[in-house]
């Protein structure tokens, strides 16, 4: 964030380097955690079920991903004391939101695949 001069509201900008709006914004917009935003928009998972459903994805890049996330508010991380112990992710009303815009983009993208490999073979015939 940053001021307009001194006693002035802090203002957000994601353009700004030292902005925590831009750090957020770094974080969400990754590969894994735009995914993992998406899939936990579904509703609440553990650990294992949701490297499954990102395919692709490291348990250690996992691993990393969900803490950033649960650093930035989006996420929070629940310890079940059952047999055998379990650990569930689930997101909080500001990670609800993201996801929703989120998904919005992914619903387009999905929708316009014939478009972007059109515009792929265009491109690699030039």
């Amino acid at each position: 964030m940053q001021t307009d001069g001194p006693g002035q509201d802090l203002v957000a900008d994601v353009f700004a380097r030292e902005c925590t709006s831009r750090a957020a914004f770094e974080d969400v917009t990754s590969k894994w955690a735009s995914l993992v935003l998406l899939a936990l928009g579904e509703g609440p998972v553990r650990f294992n079920a949701l490297r499954r459903r990102v395919d692709g994805v490291s348990e250690k890049m996992l691993s990393q991903t969900l803490q950033a996330l649960e650093r930035d508010g989006m996420l929070t991380r629940d310890v079940v004391t059952a047999i055998p112990p379990r650990v569930e992710y689930e997101l909080t009303p500001l990670g609800t939101a993201v996801a929703g815009h989120l998904r919005g983009l992914a619903d387009l993208l999905e929708a316009s695949v014939p478009q972007v490999e059109t515009a792929r073979r265009n491109h690699v015939q030039r």
